[in-house]
């Protein structure tokens, strides 16, 4: 079993009223961009836990999760009370193969995500490797309102840096919102209209997709793609989407 060890938040973010970022110090194993780990907290004897992406690269000294508030939820509401100096447990072994080393190779990175399944995208995009391995990445952000569309600062960042290497498409599905695109992803790729956008096309011979985000939209748009002529990957056979449903 992996250990559990205490981590103390040093610093949070406040996105919207129900989205937050929290940074945590804790002595962790190694782990890689696109993993993620558990965070718990005790209450009376039981302990609370859940699954967290990583947001941040492996290089930084803290560690970085970005949650959404679910009122009726055990642990989330726990969590968003969370200040300066408090303490939680952080499993000490990530988990998780959403990560680079498996994923073949490729001319175009497509990074299609919804709500908080962003992070372990943009733990990807910091570290840097996505861009030495791959010619265009294009990161993709499905949500239902505008103001949830977080960590602008950090993706104009990639955008100043690697240019027109780099496109980011975000999505905002239940209001208009300047600058965005209406609807749901798969939709707008099965349209032809998110290529269109990007000015890339998806290829069994070029393109490699990660998919991370709510059940429905990661099945939906795989189907999409598959249709589009991409086959899934595997270890055994290599081919072009992976995939990790968020909950």
């Amino acid at each position: 079993m992996a250990a559990w060890v205490e981590g103390r938040v040093i610093e949070r973010i406040e996105w919207t009223p129900t989205l937050f970022s929290l940074r945590v110090a804790a002595e962790l194993a190694p782990y890689k961009a696109g993993q993620f780990t558990k965070l718990a907290l005790e209450q009376g004897d039981r302990r609370i836990q859940r699954a967290y992406s990583f947001v941040n690269p492996p290089s930084t000294p803290y560690h970085e999760f970005y949650l959404v508030e679910i009122p009726s939820g055990e642990l989330t509401p726990s969590l968003g009370s969370l200040q300066v100096g408090d303490s939680l447990l952080v499993q000490s072994q990530a988990s998780g193969f959403l990560t680079l080393d498996e994923v073949p190779a490729g001319r175009d990175l497509w990074l299609l995500s919804t709500g908080t399944a962003i992070g372990p995208f943009l733990s990807m995009l910091a570290d840097g490797e996505a861009f030495h391995r791959f010619d265009n990445l294009v990161l993709v952000h499905g949500v239902r309102k505008g103001e949830e569309l977080s960590y602008q600062p950090l993706i104009a960042s990639f955008a100043a840096q690697y240019g027109e290497r780099f496109r980011y498409v975000p999505f905002v599905s239940r209001e208009p919102w300047p600058d965005t695109m209406a609807g749901r992803i798969p939709a707008a790729i099965a349209a032809g209209l998110l290529q269109q956008r990007v000015g890339l096309a998806f290829s069994p011979e070029q393109s490699q997709v990660l998919l991370c985000g709510n059940p429905e939209m990661v099945k939906e748009t795989q189907q999409t793609l598959l249709a589009l002529g991409l086959t899934k990957n595997l270890r055994r056979v290599p081919g072009n989407i992976s995939a990790e449903n968020y909950w």
